[in-house]
């Protein structure tokens, strides 16, 4: 071929075009393209918002442990007759153990008459209290109608006289729904009635329920406690170990604190109803001071009866000072002994007693807000400790070195304390 055949044949012509408009056309779906693709390589969570994401994934796991929460509350609610024997029993094991380590470390008693001792102290304080009630009852109630019958016409004048200005016809009407509410109710009460039998064979046994455990707290409630620590995975034992001793003495410090300020309470109510001459003031100071266990709740209900059994048998003058008597000794309470004793030993804000207890007596009534604040005050101290990081690197308390051995006339220790010697 010659050279003018192979060469290319001319370019058709094209339709005139603006300089610079093909590179711009092509920098353009260059452009597209890129944002398609980077559109589709960014992730889904960028796309919401950290506050929702956040604000999610607390949601969720709130929910997870509120539903598994549940059926460990229905289980604790049906098997009421063992909870709570048992953790009486813990409170108890708590406020005796300090006493058998008495007995045994400073009066060398082997630990078998440590426990007799130590349960006999406790037998002793509660039937000093039984003693103390039937001896305030053992002449009778003497309940003098006549003047219970003078005290009521007196507040039915003042009703009439108060600015309420209450007429007799709605003191009768009154009087008339509390007898409706008492006829309708009638077979509930019988009810109840009935079940006396059933109550106090539950009080029985939980009461031997709460003996065995007390007793075996005393005795083993290391090896209980191990037991319990080696349910857990290996790596969280230390944590588990050291959160729950912590929560132990948290506890003991709360029982010991507690029956101080309840001693406190019922001696000052105690005192000021006697000097008053209101009836049955050893009673009413035995109420206070089991009463007191209960926080807030327990001193304003056990109060509030002192000064309707002074207002009922004095009248309203020594009531309202009775009334005084109780807002001193409890303010004395609030100020004084919660935050400089109480304060130190438990370190819960009084809101957040308040509202602890107010959750224990909705869920679990007279026992839930007994035990709401111990068990509060021993979580905050469990979790501040897991927080802490502390037990990072603690051995697994599981573990104990063993005990040395005699093995072949060979004196065989532990391998971390030292080798065995030679005969």
């Amino acid at each position: 071929m010659s050279e003018e055949s192979q060469e290319s044949p001319p370019a058709s012509p094209a339709e005139p075009q603006e300089p610079g408009s093909q590179d711009a056309g092509r920098r353009g779906s260059t452009r597209v393209a890129r944002q398609e693709q980077a559109s589709r390589l960014v992730p889904e969570a960028e796309l919401v918002p950290k506050g929702m994401r956040i604000a999610g994934a607390w949601s969720w796991r709130i929910v997870a442990i509120v539903l598994a929460l549940i059926p460990l509350g229905w289980l604790i609610s049906q098997a009421t007759l063992i909870v709570v024997p048992v953790l009486v029993a813990a409170l108890l094991a708590s406020l005796l153990m300090p006493v058998m380590n008495v007995l045994m470390i400073r009066a060398r008693f082997p630990k078998w008459a440590a426990l007799i001792v130590s349960l006999l102290v406790l037998f002793a304080a509660i039937a000093f209290l039984v003693w103390l009630v039937v001896n305030a009852f053992a002449d009778g109630f003497d309940i003098d109608w006549s003047r219970l019958e003078d005290q009521w016409a007196n507040f039915v004048v003042y009703l009439r006289e108060s600015p309420l200005h209450v007429t007799d016809e709605q003191i009768s009407a009154a009087i008339g729904q509390m007898i409706e509410w008492v006829e309708s109710n009638v077979s509930n009460l019988l009810s109840q009635a009935v079940s006396v039998g059933s109550t106090a064979f539950a009080f029985l046994t939980g009461t031997l329920v709460t003996l065995f455990a007390l007793i075996f707290y005393l005795l083993d409630g290391g090896a209980i406690w191990r037991f319990i620590v080696s349910l857990f995975p290996r790596e969280a034992r230390a944590a588990i170990d050291g959160a729950g001793r912590r929560g132990w003495v948290t506890i003991g410090h709360y029982v010991r604190v507690q029956i101080f300020v309840a001693f406190i309470d019922a001696l000052g109510i105690g005192v000021g109803a006697a000097i008053l001459g209101v009836p049955f003031a050893v009673p009413l100071a035995i109420i206070v001071f089991l009463a007191s266990f209960v926080p807030f709740v327990g001193a304003i209900a056990s109060g509030a009866l002192a000064v309707l059994v002074a207002l009922v048998y004095l009248g309203f003058w020594p009531a309202v000072i009775m009334l005084a008597i109780v807002i001193g000794v409890q303010q004395i309470e609030s100020h004084v002994l919660q935050p400089l004793i109480m304060g130190q030993a438990v370190k819960v804000h009084p809101l957040g007693v308040v509202l602890s207890v107010s959750a224990g007596t909705l869920f679990g009534g007279i026992a839930g807000a007994v035990f709401a604040v111990p068990l509060v005050a021993s979580a905050k101290v469990m979790v501040e400790y897991i927080a802490s990081g502390d037990w990072r690197g603690l051995p697994d308390p599981t573990r104990a070195p063993r005990r040395p051995q005699q093995r072949r006339g060979r004196f065989v220790r532990h391998p971390t304390i030292e080798k065995a010697n030679d005969e």
